[in-house]
């Protein structure tokens, strides 16, 4: 029993040394905003489109910081998606405020989609610019977040660029939900082998992901993704898939969003994300959560109740796993310390999959925005 434990214990080691390493030093070499200053020059036509339902609570926050991006050839598009409250009046009155922004008013949705795929496809085809800026209606961008982007795109040759931002938070449970979230999408995704075209990696955040429209055409534009609930992770999938360069980027300091408010809202905000984010596989997500807890709990145990080469090993996996965690709390301005609740974090990511999972198959399928899709048109959708 004592050689089982050293050579799992050998395993979860070697995953930290030589994967978790690796992308913790990965992490460093993400190109940054700050580092593309804007310059007066060749400037592309520049389409931000965004969908809105029932956002009336953080719009007006976010619609005012549009106004004033500073980028001379910009035109926005948003969506009004269905909304019930006062969302579609706070879009007109911002159109009659800012020539470059237009609002389609959506009132029903066809067979065969999710509303925001939908939505951001109807976006498209009254776009006109030879780049497409998919956002959301809850982002806040600084004045040369664009500029800076585009100068990112051009100077490294790119077909699409995402970004990682602020979030905002409030109190300890809600920080240390956020912290583990970004080091597991790091760890995931591999954020850091993204722009390696011999990788596979790819990775699409919903907040910002700019996209050379020639290549999105290409990939099929959003009605490829009609049926995804993670619509910017698999956007981000298809322009890889489609051999086009992709690239992971640091946005801190030029985009935030209040994503959920308190820490009961996270948890229910990613049910409809997460056991989406595994095809909806039982097997694929029950393999997650055993990885999740053997390479993010396991350790921290083994160094409590261990003893000779178990806690050694161990050791060994806990000092890599807090490296990671720090590099991504000082990456997303949050206190190092925040490392020491790792194993916290992942007991309420796997807790969170689980949840996501049992509520997707008991009800049959996912309630987004108001509206039911059934599991296994879902499924056939999957990208």
């Amino acid at each position: 029993m004592h050689t089982f434990w050293i050579i799992l214990f050998s395993l979860i080691a070697s995953f930290w040394v030589f994967y978790g390493l690796r992308g913790a030093i990965g992490i460093l070499h993400l190109p940054s905003l700050k580092d593309f200053p804007p310059r007066p020059g060749d400037c592309p036509r520049v389409s931000m489109v965004f969908a809105a339902r029932d956002e009336q609570e953080k719009l007006p926050f976010a619609i005012q910081t549009l106004s004033t991006i500073a980028y001379p050839n910009l035109e926005i598009i948003a969506v009004d998606d269905r909304s019930r409250d006062s969302t579609p009046s706070i879009l007109d009155d911002a159109a009659r405020n800012d020539s470059r922004l237009r609002v389609i008013h959506v009132t029903e949705l066809p067979a065969g989609w999710l509303g925001k795929p939908h939505a951001l496809q109807k976006a498209y085809e009254a776009s006109t610019g030879d780049w497409l800026l998919f956002t959301d209606a809850d982002v806040r961008f600084a004045p040369d977040a664009l500029a800076r982007a585009m100068k990112l795109v051009q100077t490294r040759n790119l077909d699409h660029l995402t970004l990682l931002f602020d979030v905002d938070r409030d109190g300890f449970w809600e920080t240390v939900l956020l912290a583990f979230f970004g080091l597991a999408m790091h760890l995931a995704n591999e954020s850091h082998h993204v722009a390696n075209p011999n990788s596979r990696a790819y990775l699409g955040v919903g907040a910002f992901q700019l996209v050379r429209r020639s290549a999105y055409e290409a990939c099929g534009t959003h009605k490829r993704l009609a049926m995804e609930i993670v619509d910017d992770m698999k956007l981000g999938k298809i322009l890889k898939l489609g051999c086009f360069r992709s690239c992971v980027g640091i946005g801190v300091g030029y985009l935030a969003v209040r994503w959920q408010s308190g820490f009961r809202n996270l948890i229910r905000g990613v049910t409809k994300n997460f056991f989406a984010g595994v095809g909806y596989s039982v097997p694929l997500a029950t393999a997650a959560v055993a990885g999740m807890l053997l390479t993010n709990f396991a350790p921290f145990v083994g160094v409590i109740f261990g003893h000779g080469w178990v806690r050694i090993l161990a050791a060994v996996s806990v000092t890599v796993a807090l490296l990671f965690h720090v590099l991504v709390d000082l990456g997303a301005k949050i206190s190092p310390l925040y490392a020491l609740t790792h194993p916290i974090g992942a007991l309420i990511f796997c807790w969170m999959l689980l949840r996501s999972m049992i509520v997707t198959l008991r009800q049959g399928g996912v309630v987004w925005r108001d509206t039911f899709y059934k599991l296994d048109d879902l499924r056939k959708g999957v990208v």
